[in-house]
This record gives C-alpha cells, structure tokens and sequence, in this order.
C-alpha cells in the first residue's frame, strides 16, 4: 500500500516515525514538503534528512486565496504517485477542500483522504461560537492572536461558515488519525462516525532512545549530581513560557540554595530569558545549552536532572524526558499531556499561567528526591509499557487498513 504524506517541513522527531513505517514490507511512504522553508512549520523547528529511508517530494508552496500555504503541481504529484491513501492536516486540508479538481482526482483514482490532528483547541461543532467569542482560539507560538473580533454578526458569519467548512471536510475524509482520546468526542460532534477516528497517540522513536539511554547508564555523567536541578527542553518561543519557569526559580532559591535550572533550545526569546534570569540573579543557577538537536547529547542532561518542567505549551519533549526517567510538571500543553502524566503518579499538574502554583509543585518535589526518583521510574514504566513508537505505529497501520479494505496489501 502506497501512502502519501503532506507536511510542512521534515522535523527530526518524525522522520523515524516515517521510517518506521516504510520499513513495513506491505507499506512504501512518500512525503511532500515544501522546496524551501514552509509557511506553516513553527519558527525554528529543526529539520534534517538525515537517516531518511522514505521518499521526499519537494513542490514549491504558495498562498492560496483563502491566505494558507499550498503545494504548486500536486495534482501532477498525486498522479504520478498513485498512492492509495493521503494524510494532510492544517492547512493543507483547505487545498483539497476548495479544489474540485482535487477532489475529482481523488474520486477518479479511488484515493482515500486520511485526516491527521491532535486536535487541540479544536471546540466541538455546538461550541464554536461560544469558545471563539471567549477569545481562545487562534493563538500562535507567538502567543499573538489573529482572531480581531469576538462579538457581531461578521464574527458570528465567520465562524458559522468555519463549523459548515468544518463538518463538511471532516466527514467527507475516509479516516482521522489524532494524538488524543477526546478526538472521539470532537470529531462526532461533527458527525463523523466513531469507527473512522483512530487514535496514533504521540511519540519519538522510543525504542532508539532508550537504547541511547542504556548507553549513556554505562559512561560517566556530564554534569555534577544535584538533586535539585530543573530541566526545560523546547525552542525559545512565548507560548513555551519558559520566562514563569525562570521565574519560579527566583522563588525558590532561598529555600534551595543549590536549586539549578538548564534551558536547552534556542529562539527568538533567548535574549529575553537570559535579561530576565540575569535581573534575578540567577546567572550562576542557570545553564543556557543551546540547541541540541542530538539524542545521546541531549539525553545526557536529562539523565543528570532531577525534574522536567514545562511552563507552556508542548507534547513530545514530555516523552523524551520520561524515557530518561524524570518525573514532570508540566500545566495545559497540546493535549496529549492528560495521557502522559499522572497526578502524584509520575509529576504534577499546575494551573495554567499560575507562577504561584507551578512555584508550589516544584517546592513539592524539590522537598521529597527520593519521591522524585520514584515519579521518574513511573514516567519510564509509562514509555516502555503504554505510549511509545509501537502505540504510533499500530494506531497508523489501523487507519491504513480501515480505509483499504481491511488490510496493507494492494490489489493489482
């Protein structure tokens, strides 16, 4: 079975997730990405081509009518290709929805359309006028909202016409493939039958980084131990919130003295961060890494901290520091958060955009390592035994089967 991909860019994080899935014998991916830097790739995501087993089609992108970025000459593409199945997600979805030409292709060549989404700030289809006119939708990592009014009849036209367009692509697609359960109740608000949404979870390639992490067990650490070092691993954007971590910290120091926190990213609010760690005196608590796109490098400064923290939005970094065993605080990320942690269990929760709050769950865990170091094997038991590669894997592989009567292989 042949299976196209669209994606804004090839980020490091997925690429092993497409490997996997070609390295299927019944399976051959391709992707397409845009020719040069893609509009709706989050600023400063890290790509690479690293290590790719499975084709990549680069078409240059545009900015339809409706102001979203689109791929010139995929209709040309999907001929060629002949695949049986194409997963799209925002905003290449819109292409396919206002493109009868498109969608004639796809009719022709009895190619089924897979619908990939988190969701996350997705409200149900009765909800849509009230959750926009409270104001939360279409916030950006800049935290900057493109949403101008809340109230009247154009705002209530708009997102009208949204629902309508909504409920019309979502049930149109042959399946959804969604990082998380309540998909199940968004997507039937819509209409869609329970039986097309099949839930992949999210993940790394964790069966690759737990081996890395075996090997790192078995070399000298790189940092000193502390029983009270923070991590935050992410890129340096607003909705990272990283400023509420640094801030905590500052709190924090007079009851722990030897209280650490390591950054690792880069972004466009490193300078920010490091004007507002250096007004609190933190300078000699706090270690900005850089980028580190590397696992084994990387897993070395997980491996040496105490607790995971993140202050904003995220998902993946969560996985990646629970399958170096830490426990996590973490407040609303992406969703797929309400899976990974377990209150008391393996981190804490804290209320969103609370300082106070997030500053009390690390002072719970700061005052308790040997808790911490419990909570860290729970977060690794909940990789090895429940989310990982595989749950990604199968959840795809379902989907595949669902939409091509039941199995990978193709007729003819």
């Amino acid at each position: 079975m042949k299976v196209l991909f669209l994606f804004g860019g090839l980020p490091h994080y997925y690429n092993k997730i497409l490997n996997k899935l070609n390295d299927i014998p019944e399976l051959e991916i391709s992707v397409i990405v845009p020719k040069k830097d893609g509009q709706s790739l989050g600023k400063g995501v890290y790509e690479t081509n690293k290590g790719i087993n499975f084709k990549v089609i680069r078409l240059k992108e545009y900015k339809a009518f409706y102001k979203k970025p689109f791929f010139k000459d995929i209709k040309q593409t999907i001929k060629e290709e002949q695949p049986q199945a194409i997963v799209i997600g925002w905003p290449y979805f819109l292409g396919f929805l206002f493109s009868p030409a498109l969608r004639k292709l796809l009719k022709k060549q009895n190619i089924k359309l897979i619908h990939k989404d988190i969701p996350y700030k997705m409200p149900k289809y009765q909800d849509t006028i009230k959750y926009y006119a409270s104001g939360k939708g279409f916030v950006d990592e800049n935290l900057e909202d493109d949403q101008k009014k809340t109230s009247g009849l154009l705002f209530y036209i708009k997102f009208k016409f949204l629902a309508y367009l909504r409920k019309k692509y979502f049930n149109w697609v042959d399946a959804h493939v969604d990082y998380i359960e309540e998909a199940y109740e968004i997507f039937e608000s819509y209409g869609v039958p329970k039986e097309r949404i099949h839930i992949i979870y999210n993940s790394p390639d964790t069966d690759y980084i737990l081996n890395v992490r075996e090997q790192l067990l078995k070399e000298p650490p790189l940092l000193a131990p502390n029983p009270y070092r923070l991590i935050h691993v992410g890129r340096l954007v607003k909705w990272k919130k990283v400023h509420l971590l640094v801030e905590a910290v500052r709190r924090l120091k007079p009851e722990f003295s030897e209280i650490e926190l390591v950054i690792v990213g880069g972004g466009p609010e490193e300078d920010n961060l490091k004007a507002q760690v250096k007004e609190a005196g933190l300078e000699a608590n706090t270690t900005f890494t850089g980028p580190i796109h590397e696992t084994k490098e990387l897993g070395r400064y997980l491996l040496d901290s105490s607790v995971y923290v993140l202050a904003g939005v995220g998902g993946l970094s969560i996985n990646d520091a629970m399958c170096f065993d830490k426990a996590v605080i973490c407040s609303e990320c992406d969703g797929t958060e309400k899976k990974l942690l377990r209150e008391d269990y393996n981190g804490r929760f804290f209320e969103n955009d609370n300082v106070d709050d997030l500053t009390q769950q690390i002072r719970i865990l700061l005052s308790d390592p040997d808790k911490i170091k419990v909570m860290g094997q729970n977060s690794l038991g909940i990789i090895q035994n429940e989310i990982n590669v595989h749950t990604v894997i199968k959840g795809y592989v379902d989907a595949f089967k669902f939409v091509n009567k039941g199995t990978l292989i193709t007729e003819g």
